[in-house]
């Protein structure tokens, strides 16, 4: 039995389960208008606001502000992907009013640490972001050494177009990780309880929610789905 990190799950002692999954949005939108109404349908449902990296380098950092103010209760992702200074970009995102920030897992362990000391001082936490590593289960296990809060399974939109991809590698890897991880890399509704039964923390759902005619729909159906697997 193990505490996992206040912010996903506060004064709750973690144990050898699968029932604690979290949903996550990713929002890869271009404003902050078009992310916050997106939040507004979703919010309900969801338990991570995730800022993509795409709305971040569109809106700066504003948009981490904005939508912890319009959501203070929402725990607040920004997806920096850092590769290097990761105390200063760290530092950056939680002034800023993130509760997680991503630093890319092909970086150096020192880029790492420096963000998880920042993460320590503000007593909030980082994430490791797996996109475009060769072997994402190794590079888990040793990031998370370093005090990470999780490390995220990660198939990018470039990876997932490419022919033959599936999220069943993903699944796979999360089953044999042996640390705390999310997916992200296309789950829906098809998915997410496979998704869930590999043991993950959090299910991180992007284009499901903000492509669908009905995000909160989407969003609500991808709840009752995960709470239900």
């Amino acid at each position: 039995m193990q505490t996992w990190n206040k912010h996903l799950n506060k004064k709750i002692l973690l144990k050898p389960t699968i029932t604690m999954a979290k949903l996550q949005v990713a929002i890869d939108l271009l404003t902050t208008a078009e992310a916050l109404a997106l939040a507004e349908k979703v919010a309900p449902y969801i338990d991570i606001i995730e800022l993509g990296t795409p709305l971040i380098k569109s809106e700066g950092l504003a948009v981490i502000t904005a939508m912890k103010n319009a959501f203070p209760d929402k725990i607040v992702f920004a997806d920096f992907k850092t590769a290097d200074a990761g105390a200063l970009e760290a530092e950056m995102a939680f002034k800023a009013g993130a509760d997680l920030v991503t630093v890319l897992a092909t970086t150096g362990n020192a880029t790492i640490e420096g963000a998880v000391k920042a993460a320590k001082q503000f007593g909030k936490g980082v994430v490791v972001d797996t996109i475009g590593e060769a072997d994402r289960v190794k590079r888990a296990q040793e990031v998370t050494a370093l005090g990470v809060e999780f490390v995220e399974l990660h198939a990018g939109l470039d990876e997932q177009a490419q022919s033959g991809y599936s999220i069943q590698v993903l699944i796979d890897e999360a089953a044999r990780v042996g640390v705390p991880v999310s997916i992200a890399g296309g789950v829906n509704i098809n998915n997410i309880a496979a998704v869930k039964q590999a043991g993950v923390k959090v299910a991180v759902a992007g284009a499901s929610l903000y492509s669908a005619a009905d995000p909160a729909a989407a969003a609500k159906a991808l709840r009752e789905a995960l709470d239900a697997a």
